[in-house]
């Protein structure tokens, strides 16, 4: 998100407050309780996702490497068929 320098200069500024309002909105809906708290006291769209990957990315980021590391040490156990 870039914010409202973005915007097409043939935008009137109603128009451009509307589409960040909205932008706004349609993020709050997408966002659970817990999440929505973290952020509703950002004013625009644009800062709203900037502090959603403030805190959120880097969670997950050392979440993923958690995975990879259990995965990587993850041992399948082969057992010998004997065929007849």
């Amino acid at each position: 998100m870039k914010g409202e320098c973005a915007f097409p200069v043939t935008m009137s500024q109603a128009e451009k407050t509307e589409m960040v309002d909205e932008a706004r909105s349609t993020i709050v809906l997408c966002l659970g309780e817990k999440v929505v708290r973290d952020v509703t006291k950002e004013p625009t769209a644009t800062s709203m996702w900037s502090k959603l990957k403030s805190v959120y990315m880097t969670k997950f980021l050392a979440h993923k490497q958690i995975l990879k590391q259990q995965l990587y040490s993850f041992k399948i156990v082969e057992s010998k068929t004997v065929m007849e």
